[in-house]
This record gives structure tokens, sequence and C-alpha cells, in this order.
């Protein structure tokens, strides 16, 4: 089974605004509402990927409310903690005409000690050997930065692997705990070196280090030039299909869930990057955080290519 963790969920309200200006009235031309937040984010495209996952987030207020029903609707089983505060709205504005993509984002209701413990407890009790674990996000206030090493310590005990997608000190902090896969974006692990990596070999070799560290599987997201995947066994680079964007908040999401699918039906690695890279081509071309179709997907697998680096 794939189990996602979402500690700080959003309903991602997405609007369209040509020629958006800062200091000026701006004009919204369409707009959508998506349940959001990485982890959810994830089991929303494996359900289009034709595969099945339990979603746990903290939910909370009428947003928290609205963030069940949509996913009720989509056929995702959703585990939920209920918190006092009410779960975060976030804002994602695009323009099509300056080709940017903006986020502004709320910081999250907090959330007490007993509520993160029944969260763990109730995460956790459920994993069984051979179990995926998306562990992906921010956290909300009252989380400890560590809390992501906690999870990957009970993944570890019970034999769970668990797939690290988080930035700052909650990845650093991880690290150490050993998850089996990470993915960091370049800047991310960028920021976790303290240099920026500029050049593919600089981002392989830092990479590579993650993977001495006793982790299994290092995936970097490169943007608009692709993906990088490294292991013990293998370094493949594969380029970004050429699409049309709709939106790229959620891309990244998409490879994790894809490199989840693969790994629970046991693709080859060249299989598993030309997924990720079909499905992240495919989920970019859609707007807000919604997921892609699986014929979307399917028709850019004969695009998608990956080489040895």
């Amino acid at each position: 089974m794939i189990y996602t963790l979402t500690m700080n969920p959003a309903l991602d309200k997405t609007v369209v605004i040509p020629h958006f200006s800062v200091n000026e009235v701006n004009r919204i031309s369409s707009l959508r509402l998506d349940a959001g937040g990485k982890g959810i984010n994830v089991s929303k495209v494996l359900a289009k990927l034709g595969g099945r996952s339990r979603a746990t987030a903290l939910l909370g207020g009428s947003t928290g409310k609205q963030i069940r029903e949509m996913l009720e609707q989509q056929g995702i089983t959703l585990d939920c903690v209920e918190i006092s505060g009410q779960t975060r709205t976030n804002l994602k504005i695009i323009d099509p005409e300056g080709k940017t993509n903006t986020d502004i984002n709320e910081p999250g209701a907090a959330v007490t000690e007993e509520q993160a413990q029944q969260l763990f407890l109730r995460f956790t009790n459920r994993l069984t050997a051979g179990d995926i674990v998306v562990l992906a996000g921010s956290v909300p206030g009252g989380i400890p930065t560590d809390i992501y090493a906690k999870y990957i310590t009970a993944c570890r005990q019970t034999g769970a692997k668990a797939f690290l997608d988080a930035d700052g000190e909650l990845f650093a902090r991880a690290v150490p705990a050993r998850p089996y896969l990470v993915k960091p974006n370049q800047d991310e692990l960028s920021r976790y070196v303290n240099r920026q990596l500029s050049t593919l070999e600089e981002v392989r070799a830092a990479a590579m280090d993650l993977v001495q560290t006793g982790i299994e599987k290092v995936v970097v997201s490169l943007g608009a030039e692709g993906a990088l995947y490294v292991s013990g066994q293998t370094c493949l680079y594969a380029p970004a299909i050429s699409v049309p964007v709709g939106s790229t908040v959620g891309a990244g999401d998409s490879v994790v869930a894809a490199f989840a699918l693969a790994e629970e039906r046991g693709l080859s690695p060249e299989e598993t990057m030309k997924l990720a890279s079909a499905t992240g081509a495919a989920n970019v071309m859609c707007s807000g955080t919604q997921a892609a179709e699986w014929a979307k997907v399917e028709s850019l697998l004969t695009q998608a290519v990956c080489r040895l680096l």
C-alpha cells in the first residue's frame, strides 16, 4: 500500500491574471479550487495513474471540510486528524502573458502536541513491511523540524519505504534517518549543501553524496531541464518533455507519485524515469493542482527518454 502524509494541507485557489502587476488592480480571467498539499497532490496523481493510496492529513474548519469533500468525490481514501484551527488557503497566480507562476502560501493553523502524537500513532500503527510512505511538504506551527526523521525511523522499524519531499531544516534533519528515497529540486539541494549547484555534474555529485549516507535513491527535479536519478547502481538523466505550460505547481509531486507507483510495481529505473517524465509533463499542462488524466500521460510516454550519465 502507498500512504501519503500531509501535515500542512491547503485549499489551493489558482487564478489566471494576464499581465499581473504589483501595486496595480488585477482582474482574474479564470479561477479554480483544488484540494492541495504535497502529499494530497501525490495521492491525486496516483489515482489518475491507476494506483491506490491512503492519504492522511491534519484538517480543520470549513476549509478542511471542503478538502475532505473534494477528495471523497475523487475516490481518494482519506484519514484525517481534526485540528481546532482553520486549514489554510493558498493562492496561486498564473500570468500566461508574462509566463510567471506566483505562490502566496499561508502558514497553516498551529497543531497541539496531542494532535501531533495522535497523527503519528494513527499513521505509523498501520504500516507493514513493503509499504511505501510519502512524507511531503511543510509542517504547521507546533510541529518540530525533526518530525520527518521520527516518521522515517518508524518506517525503517516496520520495513516500510519512506519517500521524502521536503525542504530546509525538515530535509536536513531527516537525512540522517536515511529515508529510502529523497526528491529535492535543484534549489533545495543547493540550499542543503550550502552552495549553488549550477551544472548537471554538480547536481549529480551532490546527489551521490546523499546516496553515500545510506539513502537508496535520490531524484532531483531540474525544472525545465528535466530530472536526475541517482542510486548506488546507476545515474540517469531525463530531459523535460516540451509541452505547453498550464501550471508548474505540483509538478514535483507528480514525479514523486510516478516513483512511488513504479516502486510498488517493480519497474526498472529506465521505465521509472520515463513514467516520471511523462507524468510531470502531463501535469504541467493542467491548470491549478489538478492531476492529469492517464490518457494524457500515456500519450507522452513515447516522447520520454533517459540516458546514463
